[in-house]
């Protein structure tokens, strides 16, 4: 009887540990915390693949806390709506540019001016910096993770164009902000999607057209262009986000939270060195097939700079209009460019 109690005993014992455990293992099983992250770049893309490959290392660091579905290409939130879905919470982590809501975000705008940029480490660089020091209030609705911006924007043609007075009166494709640096150069802007440009290159309908050099590979405009024209002195970029809602944010643990933030900043340096060796694809793609790479003397391209300075002036009206402070905007991002 005495031997019977005991195992009696034993047994009470461990089923009770069993039962208190179990509680636990459910709900060690149900912290996981699943978000899921929109961007609009298409799953082969470079920046595409970096984004996917920011998720997959917050889950490793966050060793299971975490576990983030990737939507490219689209397919969750259209690019022109991501930042809108993510403040609603359809995305819990967005990626987007944005001028594809030019007006929402006026303070950011200053990113895209044709400021003289020479690389997408610099742009990127300048547009974290830049976000940092003002804070913007029109992104007070989110949590930002880290911004980023494509290398500089320039003039690629059917023929050679080293000088100003060349592209007069050409048709030169280019949208948006773009769109008025082609004005302030003396050509005309010629309105096409970035899918179409090719073929109205390749027709004539535009004989040149504004982007990063990425595009002569990526867009294949290489294949119908003869020439690229560097034009740093007016080159402008293109920002972009990577932001999450804030109310899943600040549902977050704070250990997350750093993990989240930690890879952020380890981020902005390998996004800012992906968009350097997407243009050096574009310029290797380029060279092969024989085209031109012409670099503009010292005094052209400061022809050029000049030529587009007045997109600035009339960026710190209208800020000033809005009562935002575009002067300390420009000043801060032109000096900062100038280091």
């Amino acid at each position: 009887m005495k031997h019977s109690g005991v195992k009696l005993f034993l047994l009470f014992f461990v089923v009770s540990i069993c039962l208190i455990s179990m509680p636990n293992l459910a709900g060690a099983q149900q912290k996981a915390i699943s978000l899921n992250f929109s961007n609009f770049f298409p799953a082969p893309h470079k920046n595409s693949v970096l984004a996917d490959a920011w998720c997959k290392e917050v889950e490793k660091r966050a060793q299971g806390k975490v576990k983030i579905t990737y939507f490219p290409g689209g397919t969750l939130t259209p690019a022109a709506q991501t930042y809108d879905n993510v403040v609603k919470g359809i995305a819990d982590i967005g990626e987007s540019c944005f001028a594809y809501t030019r007006g929402k975000f006026p303070m950011m705008e200053v990113i895209d001016l044709p400021l003289g940029y020479k690389s997408g480490a610099q742009a990127t660089s300048l547009i974290n910096a830049f976000y940092a020091k003002f804070q913007p209030k029109e992104l007070a609705d989110v949590k930002v993770l880290f911004l980023h911006a494509h290398g500089p924007g320039i003039l690629h043609s059917k023929t050679p164009i080293a000088k100003m007075e060349e592209l007069k009166g050409k048709k030169i494709r280019a949208t948006g902000l773009a769109a008025k640096i082609v004005q302030a150069l003396g050509a005309a802007p010629v309105g096409t999607t970035m899918p179409e440009t090719y073929d109205a290159l390749r027709t004539g309908v535009a004989e040149g057209a504004m982007a990063p050099i990425e595009a002569l590979q990526g867009w294949k405009w290489g294949e119908v262009v003869s020439s690229t024209t560097q034009n740093f002195g007016s080159a402008y970029t293109t920002g972009m986000f990577i932001v999450m809602n804030k109310a899943k944010w600040n549902s977050l643990p704070p250990d997350v939270q750093k993990i989240m933030e930690d890879v952020s900043k380890e981020w902005i340096v390998k996004q800012g060195q992906v968009w350097d060796e997407i243009d050096k694809e574009g310029y290797e793609f380029t060279k092969k097939r024989g085209n031109k790479i012409i670099a503009l003397s010292k005094e052209e391209d400061a022809k050029w700079a000049k030529a587009v300075k007045p997109i600035l002036d009339d960026y710190i009206k209208t800020a000033k209009g809005k009562g935002i402070p575009g002067d300390e905007a420009v000043k801060f991002c032109t000096d900062y460019l100038k280091k």
